[in-house]
């Protein structure tokens, strides 16, 4: 095996990593927005805290790999390069910036409201519209970045498949960040 399969297995094992990080804290963000109490909020809470350390290590892999590929193999200045490197950089800035934020903020809030129902504070934020959009949006944008870097389409076609990619996100965040309706609590009584 060349060093350039070897730099491209640790690329797409990069990929796999995080890919599949996001899809468990999408599966945390679910369950986290049905929770009722703490206690069955708590498990997914600490399970989106633990998955949050796989993000930095696919994020070095992706771009350490990338950029040797890039430099002996291609070039950084071909679209399907550079977008990809824009479109991962997105990623790691809202992953910082805007999921951590909102996520640490969620973790005090649920920290905050002791055993039981959970408060409305820790409520608002399992649906906050920030840390879904955040959430959803990388995860579509690793699809458009794989289709850019599979295609490899001029400037407009990769800009144009992040940016589809982008909305796409948004609207499924958008669409999932709401609780869902609650079946009345009470069933009517007998009649008499």
């Amino acid at each position: 095996m060349d060093t350039y399969h070897v730099g491209l297995y640790i690329h797409l094992l990069s990929l796999l990593i995080g890919f599949s990080a996001g899809v468990v804290e999408a599966i945390c963000l679910l369950k986290l927005r049905g929770a009722e109490t703490l206690e069955a909020a708590v498990p997914w809470g600490q399970l989106a805290g633990q998955i949050e350390k796989a993000f930095p290590v696919a994020i070095i892999g992706l771009y350490a790999t990338g950029a040797y590929m890039a430099h002996d193999f291609w070039s950084f200045s071909d679209s399907w390069v550079l977008i990809p490197i824009i479109g991962l950089a997105l990623m790691s800035l809202q992953g910082l910036l805007v999921a951590g934020r909102q996520g640490h903020k969620l973790k005090h809030a649920l920290m905050a409201n002791g055993p039981g129902p959970l408060g409305e504070e820790a409520r608002r934020l399992t649906v906050d519209k920030l840390l879904w959009s955040a959430a959803f949006t990388n995860g579509v944008l690793v699809l458009g970045i794989v289709w850019v870097m599979v295609e490899k389409p001029g400037w407009g076609g990769g800009i144009a498949a992040l940016v589809i990619s982008y909305g796409v996100g948004i609207a499924l965040a958008l669409s999932l960040a709401k609780k869902p309706a609650v079946e009345a609590a009470a069933a009517p009584g007998p009649a008499a």
